[in-house]
């Protein structure tokens, strides 16, 4: 979500989600708090255009490493589809490149 006011927010949720067995909100087992710790990531914070790139100014997020630093990503814009490209990032081990399509419907 980009609004007018220069902020943004991004939350990216795995469909495999399970629920945990208590209703305690803050209690979990090792292995519900880990699962649910790998199926869920978010930030927000301003973001500023420049020509093909957006850049996000993260403010709160669920990856600390990340917070008061600034993350640039590529837009390519075609028809009604917009990709938001990653350069090369650290994940599980590896330098991977991330993509977010969005499209108008």
């Amino acid at each position: 979500m980009y609004n007018r006011d220069g902020y943004m927010f991004v939350a990216i949720m795995s469909p495999y989600r399970l629920q945990f067995a208590g209703g305690d909100l803050l209690i979990g087992t090792p292995e519900e708090e880990a699962q649910a710790e790998e199926t869920f990531f978010s930030y927000c914070g301003r973001y500023e255009l420049r020509e093909d790139r957006v850049i996000h100014q993260i403010e709160l997020g669920s990856f600390l490493n990340w917070v008061g630093v600034e993350q640039e990503r590529l837009m390519e814009l075609r028809g009604n589809r917009l990709t938001l490209s990653t350069h090369p990032i650290l994940m599980q081990d590896k330098q991977q490149t991330a993509h977010l399509i969005w499209e108008l419907v």
